[in-house]
């Protein structure tokens, strides 16, 4: 008998060409981590670094010298399995951040299979001009928006030019209702409330198959929001939350009212009493120009990070 099992052996190494080996053992959480990926494309506010305008110390050396990674707000979601790619945001910076989402995809074109749009201000949603007939010429882009954003594209040049060609495709969104990508993605949109002359306000839970990421690039204040940003911290594994003006001081030059957002100083005293597990959850994104969060050597920065905090970084990777 244990010649026979040793000629079935040798028989094996000489069909197959190696020995036989075990079998990785892969857990259900494992996969399920490997399957959707979540890529930062962009962590600052919407007038981009350096800034129009700017002739601050923060923008001066980055007319001359730009920094490859100041792009507007923008995530990638990539389910690998399904190899579907998502973008959330169409910012100003969309050509290079689609190019950079296709890196970590295995898709042969680099058009995302969708975009999701959280409000109607210029860097979240201008991008999309370049899907129109002056450049990419897109063929029916599934655009995930709100009842008062579809609107607001539909009625209006040159937006309405892409729906009439056809180079996007509206796809309405209704307020906690999820949007499901694919078997292993979801998306939950939420109002939060912030200025919204054209268009209602959203944030997004992208719930993937093991963890899932809260999205709340602007909102006005986070005691103007019926819901408790600390009980939404709970729910979920990571928060992308505003963090547009580190304090008052550094627009001195501008009204507040007209611009109000939550200061990271109010949002750290809000945070403070959080345990240490729900703070690490907690990515700060969407920096004004003037944010000295932008600069790793900031004494602003060091403590954020000090106090167990994230900063959200260009090209990060979270897996949902």
């Amino acid at each position: 008998m244990k010649n026979y099992l040793l000629l079935g052996i040798l028989l094996l190494v000489a069909c197959n060409g190696k020995s036989p080996s075990k079998k990785s053992v892969v857990s259900e959480n494992e996969a399920d981590t490997k399957a959707v990926s979540l890529y930062i494309l962009g962590t600052v506010q919407d007038g981009g670094s350096p800034h129009i305008g700017c002739k601050r110390e923060c923008c001066a050396a980055l007319f001359s010298n730009p920094d490859a990674s100041r792009k507007v707000v923008s995530l990638g979601v990539v389910d690998h399995e399904k190899e579907k790619s998502y973008l959330f945001e169409a910012t100003p910076d969309i050509t290079s951040q689609m190019k950079s989402l296709k890196e970590f995809t295995q898709k042969e074109t680099e058009t995302p299979n969708g975009i999701f749009l959280t409000h109607a201000h210029i860097g979240h949603y201008t991008g999309l001009q370049y899907f129109g007939r002056e450049a990419l010429g897109a063929k029916q882009v599934p655009v995930y928006a709100m009842p008062q954003m579809k609107s607001f594209l539909e009625s209006n040049g040159p937006w309405n030019q892409l729906v009439t060609l056809e180079n996007i495709s509206i796809q309405e969104m209704e307020n906690e209702m999820r949007v499901q990508l694919t078997s292993n993605l979801s998306v939950i949109p939420f109002i939060v409330p912030h200025r919204d002359e054209y268009s209602e306000t959203v944030g997004f839970k992208i719930i993937g198959p093991s963890k899932t990421a809260l999205f709340i690039p602007d909102i006005d204040k986070w005691s103007k929001w019926e819901k408790n940003i600390i009980d939404e911290i709970k729910v979920v594994d990571y928060a992308f939350l505003d963090a547009s003006f580190y304090d008052g001081a550094e627009i001195n030059n501008r009204d507040i009212s007209e611009i109000p957002h939550p200061f990271v100083v109010e949002s750290l005293h809000l945070f403070q009493q959080l345990p240490e597990n729900e703070k690490r959850k907690i990515h700060f994104i969407h920096f004004n120009h003037t944010n000295p969060l932008l600069n790793k050597e900031s004494n602003q920065y060091r403590e954020v990070i000090q106090q167990g905090y994230n900063i959200a970084g260009f090209k990060e990777k979270i897996d949902l």
